[in-house]
């Protein structure tokens, strides 16, 4: 059964009784092959596999579609979080705020960076930041005294931008910088904007399961400053100046591939397509789940990028084992909060954080890619009320 929006017609739809992916890559590659093939014998011809002339085509073409000011590719998504706050000048004593429950990147890049993460309780609804509690947290952090509140990181989880609204009116007020964690969520939108263009500064990854990824690690910081853009140049090479060879300020290694550029700018000539088909599946999982089960809420003028797309499922152990005796596969992001996490356990005492414990126990991601068929996502739902109801 095919789907009614026109762009969907401009990719392949997998038959109804094709195995369920999570995620379908190959389906993807198998229509831009020839082109990443003539792509990767160009480098291979120019030998700049490092920083090349794709790489300088990728931050331009990714600045012209989000528009961002500036593109500055990195090695990781990981790396396109540290940077910034290396840039910022976090150091002992800073404190970064972030959401509990994320990917556990959020908080190493604060650690790495030499600040401290404050950890942020969730809206229940969206999974992202909770405003509210972002206020509590910052005003607790300044009547203690030891730490000194410098940054918001807010993360996009499972595609939704978070209320940067609300974040960014809580900045101002306490003239804090924000950087957009995006890596989930390329191609969504608030208010009109695109995520790479709505916080000041945004970071993404091109982890390949991402909705815009490439075949390896990478990233890219998505900026409204040029000069901080300039600054990031420098620090992913080492911190030098522009002959690569005198350190003129504290860096590291986050140069990217140009091959990673090169599949992620394949990509991109499929990307209106493939957006335009998550967001098609998605209404029909919402038309489906509605009133049956908890799904992730939108604010007024935002647009999920639905890079998953992520349910509350009591007995979501069971749930996912029926599930997966349908031959239907499913994904749990994440099973545990940050602060539940050894390595960050000295940031918050267990049962702190209620939303991002309950999210922990209870979120289930369901198969999203633009090659779903009606049919498929039809039969994830079947078994998953079926399951929900047994």
């Amino acid at each position: 059964m095919a789907f009614s929006d026109p762009q969907s017609t401009d990719l392949i739809e997998l038959p109804d009784d094709a195995p369920i992916q999570l995620f379908d890559l190959k389906t993807q590659q198998a229509l831009i092959r020839p082109a990443l093939e003539q792509r990767w014998i160009d480098i291979l011809d120019h030998g700049r596999f490092i920083g090349g002339p794709e790489v300088t085509e990728c931050e331009a073409k990714l600045a012209e579609v989000t528009g961002a000011t500036d593109v500055v590719a990195v090695g990781s998504g990981t790396q396109a979080l540290v940077m910034p706050l290396l840039a910022m000048g976090i150091a002992e004593g800073d404190a970064v705020f972030i959401p509990g429950f994320t990917y556990n990147a959020t908080a190493n890049a604060v650690l790495l960076s030499g600040g401290y993460p404050v950890i942020v309780d969730i809206d229940p609804a969206t999974f992202n930041m909770d405003p509210a509690d972002l206020v509590r947290k910052i005003e607790t952090v300044k009547a203690e005294g030891k730490l000194t509140p410098r940054a918001i990181m807010p993360v996009d989880l499972y595609g939704l931008p978070a209320d940067y609204s609300a974040i960014q009116a809580v900045a101002d007020a306490h003239d804090l910088r924000v950087i957009a964690d995006g890596a989930q969520a390329f191609g969504g939108k608030d208010q009109g904007r695109w995520v790479g263009n709505i916080a000041e500064i945004t970071a993404t990854s091109f982890y390949p399961t991402k909705s815009l990824g490439g075949y390896g690690d990478g990233g890219a910081i998505l900026c409204q400053d040029k000069d901080f853009a300039e600054r990031m140049r420098s620090i992913r090479w080492h911190g030098t100046g522009d002959n690569r060879k005198e350190s003129v300020r504290v860096g590291i290694n986050g140069r990217c591939d140009s091959i990673q550029c090169a599949v992620v700018l394949e990509k991109l000539t499929l990307f209106d397509a493939e957006r335009a088909r998550r967001i098609a599946a998605a209404a029909v999982y919402h038309e489906r789940l509605s009133g049956k089960i908890d799904l992730q809420v939108a604010l007024d003028g935002q647009e999920n990028g639905y890079g998953l797309y992520t349910v509350r499922v009591p007995n979501r152990d069971n749930v996912r084992a029926k599930l997966s005796e349908a031959g239907i596969p499913s994904g749990i992001y994440y099973d545990m909060a940050i602060h539940q996490m050894p390595a960050f356990a000295h940031l918050a005492e267990p049962g702190s954080l209620p939303n991002c414990e309950a999210a922990a126990d209870v979120s289930l991601s369901l198969p999203m890619h633009p090659y779903l068929s009606e049919g498929q996502i039809h039969k994830v739902c079947d078994t998953l009320l079926a399951a929900i109801e047994a």
